[in-house]
């Protein structure tokens, strides 16, 4: 079993968060998992959603969308396209996408590949918008 768990978050940009942690919660394509030192070992695709952390008894959330989690017992390696931390969201621009989501999705018709768009849009921003509130 092992003594620590690291917790890494990477983007295409950038590494968003490496440390140890106590544990991770994970928004997992086919539901939130958790994660605790000497976890067996899994690969899972990552949905959009809150992902939190423990670190030294304070919980951290980030918002996240889409990607990839590698789950070993003393690691956690989750790439995903974006990830912000809670008190770095910009509530008002996010705020504005899901506005601006809603106002296409009202015009569109559910057959149109804009409407996936638009509404992928729309859980994104719902996503930060709800991060950002637990801060």
């Amino acid at each position: 079993m092992a003594d620590a768990l690291t917790l890494e978050i990477v983007t295409p940009e950038m590494m968003a968060f490496s440390g140890v942690v106590e544990e991770v919660t994970i928004p997992g394509t086919e539901g939130e998992f958790g994660v605790l030192k000497g976890h067996a070992s899994l690969l899972s695709s990552v949905d959009i959603g809150e992902l939190s952390f423990t670190q030294d008894q304070k919980k951290t959330r980030y918002a996240v969308n889409t990607g990839y989690a590698e789950v070993t017992a003393s690691k956690v390696t989750v790439l995903v396209e974006t990830a912000e931390r809670s008190d770095l969201i910009d509530v008002e621009r996010a705020r504005r996408a899901k506005e601006r989501a809603e106002e296409k999705l009202a015009k569109l018709p559910k057959e149109d590949v804009e409407f996936q768009k638009s509404r992928a849009a729309l859980v994104r921003a719902l996503a930060r918008l709800n991060v950002a509130g637990k801060n």
